[in-house]
């Protein structure tokens, strides 16, 4: 008896534990502001609020902006604030695949890496880690002044930038061009990357960059568009498949007069398209030619045929099978 009632104990813990899933829903992970005008980046499943405030998302840089080039940079966004269905993120580093970074280090070079921590005119605390692989190998003093002239020239161009510029010159590859000209003077240098970022503490936020409320209102209006341009498509593509139908079933039964009507009915609905007026204008042309059905000319006289013939300006040689035939092409 007790082993039953566990097991009803356990049915029903277990169905409990079955219908968390059912109060969970979706939440849009967008990127921070400015510079990234809160775009979607992904999505993610929490009960409420508080189950997803604090969440890690990552993602390399190929698939955020598109960049083959990048798809060995991982990105980071942690969810600091939700309005509504949105999950608002801060970007809080960066860093590039170890096997990749593995691949840059050779036999007879040499490798030179630092960390440096920086803080942004808008009050950022950032750690920026460079790597930077020379051509042949070096003495410690010529790693020393490279490591020394890199560093440098981070603090410089971090006193003086924002974080967002900071994201973008580094993500971009504009800062990493910059290290690269400074310390070729000192010795040349095959590859000079940013490694690795960090966010470890939050600065002032800036206001820049449209409103949520906008960027909503736009992905609105591009959904209608989109929505409208394959909706015109589709009925584009239905109306030339109707009429190429009418068309073959018109020749086969020789109802002119009812394909006619079928392909005014047709323009009607497509309110004006250009190619469905003009097959509509075929058609009822030759309706118009021919009124008479194959039975009510076989029924006239070859003489009257004949008549008829030289008014449409066919051959009226042969017999009445003929003659009829040549008015109904």
């Amino acid at each position: 008896m007790a082993t039953k009632k566990m097991s009803a104990k356990a049915r029903v813990a277990a169905r409990k534990q079955r219908d968390k899933w059912k109060n969970k829903r979706w939440y849009t992970i967008r990127a921070p502001r400015h510079p990234w005008n809160f775009k979607q980046i992904g999505e993610t499943l929490g009960e409420t609020e508080d189950h997803i405030m604090g969440r890690v998302y990552e993602m390399t840089q190929q698939e955020f902006s598109g960049d083959f080039t990048k798809m060995h940079v991982v990105l980071r966004f942690r969810v600091t604030e939700v309005v509504g269905q949105d999950a608002l993120t801060t970007f809080v580093g960066h860093a590039h695949q170890s096997d990749h970074t593995r691949r840059q280090v050779r036999r007879y070079r040499g490798k030179v890496d630092d960390a440096v921590d920086v803080v942004s005119t808008d009050g950022y605390l950032i750690r920026l880690k460079p790597l930077m692989i020379t051509e042949r190998r070096v003495q410690t003093s010529v790693k020393q002044a490279i490591r020394a002239k890199s560093a440098e020239l981070i603090r410089a161009f971090a006193a003086k930038s924002t974080y967002s510029k900071i994201q973008e010159a580094m993500l971009g590859g504009d800062l990493e061009t910059e290290i690269s000209n400074a310390v070729k003077v000192i010795y040349p240098c095959k590859t000079v990357v940013i490694r690795k970022s960090q966010l470890l503490q939050v600065g002032v936020v800036t206001e820049k960059g449209p409103t949520l409320d906008e960027i909503h209102a736009e992905e609105a209006r591009a959904e209608a568009e989109m929505a409208a341009k394959k909706a015109a498509a589709i009925a584009a593509a239905e109306s030339g498949e109707v009429v190429e139908e009418i068309e073959e079933e018109a020749e086969s039964s020789g109802d002119l007069l009812a394909a006619a009507e079928a392909m005014e009915s047709i323009s009607e609905k497509a309110d004006g398209d250009g190619a469905v007026e003009e097959s509509t204008e075929e058609v009822s042309d030759e309706s118009e030619k021919s009124t008479e059905g194959e039975d009510d000319l076989m029924k006239l006289k070859k003489a009257e045929l004949v008549e008829k013939a030289k008014a449409a300006g066919v051959s009226s040689s042969g017999t009445k099978a003929d003659i009829v035939a040549r008015l109904l092409e």
